[in-house]
């Protein structure tokens, strides 16, 4: 299983920093009994990683070598490569650039590298044979993506950071058969669409047809690119030993 993680992004809610927003230390972990300072997306390679992906897409602009030189070729046992998005052109265009390594009967995981959440096996939690989604309960969803499913977990809509949200829950992750990834792709390139965000390109393949399932078993959630949210997350982890579970 693939997992793209899009770190393409300027972070501009959170600099200026001296490197990526990706490897700002958020918490620490032990290495044959040193501890040491942890990039916050070390959370999402680990989330990927125990929810099955045996390979990572790290999706940069042309200035991040520095994600490059932190995690080469290779972590915990996944082999990594690397897709440049050559300008800012919102989340969609960074994860389709991913798709010349996809292949179509591959699954495929994602996730944001600025954000922290548990459990950390939630992405194992979800179905392969369909486009799922991991949800988190929010208290601003309105600040997310929040998903609107029925009983059974079917999702409806996307609601994009829309005020007045008829959903709490958010997704936090997701995963899908490489199949899919391909037809989200083919339906993106349209005329006229070339949707910045994802959730409403899901929209847009449910009204054709498609169909996809949110699973609640997202425990706590944190979006690391401010200065608050970075607080938030420090506040958390230290609820679970700075982040060495």
């Amino acid at each position: 299983m693939w997992g793209i993680i899009p770190a393409a992004g300027l972070g501009s809610r959170i600099q200026p920093l001296a490197f990526s927003k990706e490897l700002l230390p958020v918490g620490s972990r032990h290495d044959n009994g040193v501890e040491r300072p942890r990039a916050v997306s070390e959370y999402l390679v680990e989330r990927l990683i125990a929810g099955g992906a045996d390979k990572l897409c790290f999706v940069i602009s042309p200035g991040k070598s520095d994600i490059l030189a932190y995690y080469g070729s290779r972590v915990w046992g996944a082999d990594i490569v690397y897709v440049v998005q050559p300008a800012a052109g919102g989340l969609c265009d960074a994860l389709f650039r991913a798709l010349p390594v996809i292949g179509r009967d591959e699954s495929v995981s994602i996730g944001l590298p600025d954000t922290v959440w548990f459990p950390a096996d939630g992405i194992a939690k979800l179905p392969e044979d369909m486009l799922s989604f991991l949800l988190f309960p929010v208290p601003h969803p309105e600040l997310f993506d929040a998903v609107v499913t029925d009983d059974a977990g079917r999702v409806s809509e996307i609601e994009v950071k829309r005020i007045g949200a008829r959903s709490d829950w958010i997704w936090g992750a997701l995963k899908m058969p490489g199949r899919v990834f391909h037809d989200l792709h083919r339906l993106w390139c349209e005329p006229g669409r070339r949707d910045e965000y994802l959730g409403t390109l899901v929209n847009a393949y449910l009204a054709r047809g498609g169909e996809a399932k949110g699973v609640r078993a997202g425990e706590s959630y944190v979006d690391v690119g401010t200065l608050h949210g970075y607080r938030e997350a420090m506040s958390l982890l230290s609820e679970v030993g700075m982040g060495t579970v």
